[in-house]
């Protein structure tokens, strides 16, 4: 079988890779060598900037299939038929390292997910927790300086980690997650996702609800400890990676089961606490969970850089009967993902493979810009509305709208009856085992001993306290333990 003939990029047959063109044998390059040039000048801008944020990822296609009837809270056609399949494609991430970090490490892990609907891509962004560290959007460049690398050390340092955490009360619920068994998953395979935020459906009737989504994972739940953790890393630095690809390469296709907490848009307003608080949950004996469908990953990516690394999502990708809750951190990232992505990948990624609807075409008046591949032919007009029969407006909204009211400014997020930013961690630790209790001070006392401030470390102390009187003790007993030594 006779080889393929490798061209220049622009299709020119190559005499000679092997050897650069110079002057006379063993004399200095030659700037004529086209091939040469093209080839550093491409390997030099091999690699795009990388997240601020889920830099390390990996990614999965598959497909969601309906099993329970929905359609009596949201006309989204995707989940308007039992049996029915959508495909999809998904990507886990770490949130805190750099592309070339670990894969086993404690960080709450990205669960994105894009849906490929007959009605445009679908995505839901969300994370391996049910909440969050902040409420407020305003809060998070500093919230993710404080956890990246520092500008003088260039590491990670733990005054900076506390110190951010003891001025921001309401991550105490996410703390006390992260810091327990289910900080370090074992696998992307082992652990649930989230949508986190809080959004809205809509059904035919123009009824409103709002809903919390949950996939539950198949495979159940397995976690690691700090110690399993430390020598998995130094085993193998992508184990996440390693496990996802081999499982799906050998045919064991994981899968999640969705369901999704339903709130009648009317209780809102009522509710015990603030459902649109990304720092807090919504109890199961409040909304318990109504089965949806099952997720399920059957292929790998062909390339990595191409379908993981350029994957783009977007939680302001929604589609009729999904849209978006008051609820704040989700409204901001509305313009900021969308917007990192215009950043990183070109104002036109949405025409890359992996991002471009497959059940429907994007038609828009989107032109020009680096990278523009889908311009138009000559009858094609730029502008609406016109009268060449370009695509025009369906007068349906998405969803059903918002009721607001007041006055605009800067407001601190309104309280509900049972709303502080302590209650529900202490709930989460009262739900702990004796064991699990243990560890989760452990874990804690590891790193908040390494801040030299006392001040820092007694105002997280005082957090972990008014969550749980026990709690804070001992988080306290630890810390002293460990700085004694």
């Amino acid at each position: 079988m006779s080889k393929r003939v490798l061209t220049t990029e622009s299709g020119a047959p190559v005499a000679d890779n092997q050897n650069s063109a110079t002057a006379g044998v063993g004399g200095p390059l030659l700037l004529q060598d086209q091939h040469l040039l093209e080839k550093l000048a491409r390997f030099n801008r091999e690699r795009i900037p990388e997240r601020v944020v889920h830099a390390r990822g990996s990614g999965a296609y598959g497909y969601f299939e309906v099993t329970d009837d929905v359609t009596g809270y949201t006309k989204a056609n995707f989940l308007g038929e039992v049996g029915k399949r959508t495909e999809t494609f998904i990507r886990f991430s770490t949130v805190a390292d750099s592309l070339g970090g670990a894969d086993a490490v404690r960080d709450p892990r990205g669960f994105a997910l894009k849906f490929y609907t007959e009605e445009g891509n679908y995505d839901l962004v969300g994370n391996n927790t049910p909440v969050f560290f902040i409420k407020d959007p305003i809060k998070f460049p500093d919230f993710i300086h404080s956890q990246k690398r520092d500008p003088f050390t260039g590491k990670q340092e733990p005054d900076n980690v506390w110190d951010f955490w003891a001025h921001a009360p309401e991550a105490t619920h996410q703390i006390t997650w992260l810091m327990g068994d289910r900080g370090i998953p074992a696998s992307y395979r082992h652990m649930n996702g989230y949508g986190s935020h809080t959004y809205q459906w809509t059904n035919e009737a123009g009824e409103a609800f709002f809903v919390k989504y949950h996939f539950k994972t198949n495979q159940g739940i397995r976690s690691l400890s700090a110690d399993q953790a430390a020598e998995l890393v130094g085993k193998d630095a992508n184990s996440h990676q390693t496990d996802l690809l081999q499982a799906i390469e050998r045919g064991v296709n994981p899968s999640w089961t969705l369901y999704v907490q339903v709130m009648p848009a009317a209780e809102a307003a009522d509710y015990r606490f603030n459902p649109f608080d990304l720092t807090k949950v919504w109890p199961h004996a409040d909304y318990p969970l109504q089965r949806v469908g099952r997720l399920v990953l059957d292929r790998n990516p062909e390339n990595v850089f191409a379908e993981v690394e350029q994957a783009a999502f977007s939680p302001n990708n929604f589609v009729p009967g999904i849209g978006p809750s008051p609820d704040k951190m989700l409204q901001g990232r509305l313009f900021a993902y969308a917007d990192a992505h215009r950043y990183r990948l070109g104002v036109n990624h949405t025409l890359l493979p992996v991002n471009a609807p497959k059940a429907t075409v994007a038609q828009n008046y989107g032109r020009d810009g680096l990278m523009a591949t889908r311009n138009g032919s000559r009858y094609d007009k730029n502008y609406e509305p016109n009268s060449y029969q370009g695509p025009a407006q369906t007068d349906a909204a998405l969803s059903a709208p918002l009721a607001i009211h007041g006055w605009t400014g800067t407001h601190e997020a309104p309280q509900h009856t049972k709303d502080d930013d302590f209650f529900q961690a202490g709930e989460l630790y009262r739900l702990m085992s004796e064991d699990e209790k243990g560890r989760l001070i452990a874990n804690i006392a590891g790193g908040l001993s390494q801040v030299s401030r006392e001040d820092v470390i007694e105002k997280n102390i005082a957090h972990f306290a008014a969550a749980d009187t026990d709690y804070g003790k001992r988080v306290a007993e630890a810390v002293r333990a460990l700085r004694e030594d």
